[in-house]
């Protein structure tokens, strides 16, 4: 069987030295695609080297991440959409934009509270004009995100580690919009409930390394060779066979991102 990591932060500065380790972790899972996603402007200039190194591999996804809107610096935003249109242009590496969204949790101000909306409407702007998905944090925000969403022509969207409302996920499956599940789907009842009500052809798989996981993975440095626990779960909460379900997550891979794996 074959499997995608349709989100993992390969630019992270936790896996400085080590990409390679998971690179070659992820060949020996058959992980056969890798979206690197991005938080910020040098992170999104990794994830494009990261695509060119290993091609047919990693994927890049360019844009701003909400945690990160403290950190901007002058004129971060203008240059990493320039980066997203100069690439994009004949360029299969970039796959999408993100990781993109909305987080108020560390938001005390006003002033980032719109600076962070102002960003996300601009990467969402930049979304329309390339005709790239978009793919989305949503912590706390879905509700407000699907309504902004709704003002944009957007290609598609995918809410990565999409665990609530629960209401809203009809909504989001009636877009053709896609939702990431991860590690938690061995263990946690909540996201075991989202993958029972989503349809298998709006799911795909995600590390969202280098984040940990509590369950079996606890104390676990997190890694691509997670996802055939991950696909495994899914079929057994969907009582698929474990090929069927990768097969077509692979399909759903390929109708998002506009690739052509096999």
């Amino acid at each position: 069987m074959k499997y995608v990591d349709a989100h993992i932060h390969l630019s992270d500065p936790t896996y400085k030295g080590n990409t390679e380790n998971l690179i070659e972790d992820a060949k020996q899972s058959n992980i056969i695609a890798l979206v690197s996603n991005s938080m910020n402007l040098e992170t999104s200039r990794i994830s494009l080297q990261l695509a060119e190194k290993y091609p047919n591999l990693v994927y890049a996804a360019i844009g701003i991440h909400p945690w990160n809107i403290k950190q901007l610096q002058p004129n971060e935003t203008e240059d990493t959409i320039n980066l997203i249109l100069r690439y994009k242009e004949g360029n299969e590496k970039i796959v999408a934009i993100g990781e993109i969204g909305l987080d108020f949790q560390y938001i005390k101000t006003d002033e980032l509270l719109n600076l962070q909306k102002k960003t996300f409407e601009e990467m969402l702007s930049t979304a329309e004009k390339t005709s790239l998905p978009v793919i989305i944090h949503s912590r706390g925000t879905a509700t407000q995100i699907m309504n902004i969403l709704s003002s944009y022509n957007l290609k598609s969207a995918l809410f990565h580690w999409f665990s609530r409302p629960m209401k809203l996920l009809s909504q989001i499956v009636d877009h053709g919009y896609f939702i990431t599940e991860g590690p938690p789907s061995l263990y946690s009842s909540g996201i075991r409930e989202i993958i029972r009500r989503t349809p298998l052809t709006n799911l795909l798989t995600e590390t969202d390394s280098p984040v940990q996981f509590g369950g079996p993975f606890k104390g676990k440095m997190t890694k691509p060779s997670f996802i055939p626990l991950v696909v495994s779960a899914i079929s057994q909460i969907k009582n698929k066979k474990e090929e069927d379900v990768a097969d077509q997550l692979i399909k759903n891979f390929n109708q998002l991102f506009e690739t052509t794996l096999v």
